[in-house]
């Protein structure tokens, strides 16, 4: 049995060690056999940490989510649920402690956030449980409501229908950056909400059936979205591509962002009347009530 490193360890702390452990052999337990016995419980309780579980998760997970998924996802665990739960055996972890979880990121002002949390900590007790390495999934004993605020319904500000035909005009003589024109263009004929729009890839679209394919992960409900295009709006495809060059993004990220919609919109003279979601809304409302959503001879895309 080794005892340490001279000089670390002394010729005195040495012999103490070892009359130390001849004591334990004395009374009938071998202690290597009890050394041997100690390091394979920290092993394991290394493996059944809960970040050691969540990582094995993400791993099984991630097939077939995007990239871009895939490292949001990871950066919002490493940032909002590990700091917590992370060193904690996943089988000794209780309901309050998620709880607590939940508060803390929520106490940030980041409620979506903090819904995310224990939606996806949920996703890792069942990973957890699949596996053996847990015996019941805490986060199944809570909802959202239980210990989150209702959140309150915010509205996004949009101008009447019968502004509309003002605003395309608008659209058409914009003084800004000739994409930002074609962003706003696209959002009137699409009816999707920016942050689809920005990060629309070429590969989604299908120009020659007039349809564009918004996968799973993207969408808000999480279900895959088929949107029929209308002429107009392959038109306004087709100069994008030309402008994209061989990027695989439609907007290139430093070209497009929430902010150069928001702004594009402001400089319209629309500040605090309109905004990007607002043409997701006015064109449902001008569908649901057959109204023309264009001043040319377009009825709506869907």
């Amino acid at each position: 049995m080794a005892f340490g490193n001279y000089p670390d360890v002394s010729l005195a702390m040495a012999r103490e060690r070892h009359a130390a452990e001849r004591a334990v052999l004395a009374s009938g337990v071998d202690p290597m056999a009890q050394r041997k016995a100690e390091k394979i419980a920290v092993r394991e309780a290394s493996e059944n940490s809960f970040a050691s579980v969540a990582a094995r998760w993400l791993e099984h997970w991630q097939e077939g989510k995007s990239p871009r998924h895939v490292e949001t996802t990871r950066c919002r665990l490493k940032s909002n649920i590990l700091p917590t739960l992370g060193q904690r055996p996943i089988a000794e972890i209780e309901a309050p402690e998620l709880v607590t979880m939940v508060k803390v990121i929520a106490d940030r002002g980041a409620r979506d956030v903090a819904k995310w949390a224990l939606e996806t900590t949920g996703q890792i007790f069942r990973y957890a449980f699949a596996y053996g390495h847990a015996k019941r999934n805490p986060a199944s004993e809570i909802r959202p409501r239980d210990i989150l605020k209702a959140a309150r319904k915010v509205n996004y500000a949009r101008i009447d229908a019968k502004e509309l035909s003002d605003l395309l005009k608008q659209i058409e003589i914009y003084p800004g950056t000739h994409r930002t024109r074609l962003a706003l263009k696209l959002m009137t004929l699409t009816f999707v909400r920016t942050s689809e729009l920005i990060r629309a890839r070429w590969e989604e679209f299908d120009l020659e059936a007039a349809r564009w394919d918004l996968p799973t992960d993207r969408m808000k409900e999480r279900r895959p979205h088929i949107l029929p295009l209308a002429k107009q709006a392959l038109e306004v495809l087709e100069v994008l591509r030309k402008l994209s060059g061989d990027s695989e993004w439609v907007f290139p990220a430093k070209a497009m962002s929430n902010n150069t919609i928001l702004k594009g919109i402001e400089r319209m003279g629309y500040k605090g009347r309109m905004t990007g979601h607002g043409f997701r809304g006015l064109g449902f409302y001008c569908l649901a009530r057959n109204m023309p959503t264009s001043t040319s001879n377009c009825t709506g895309t869907w």
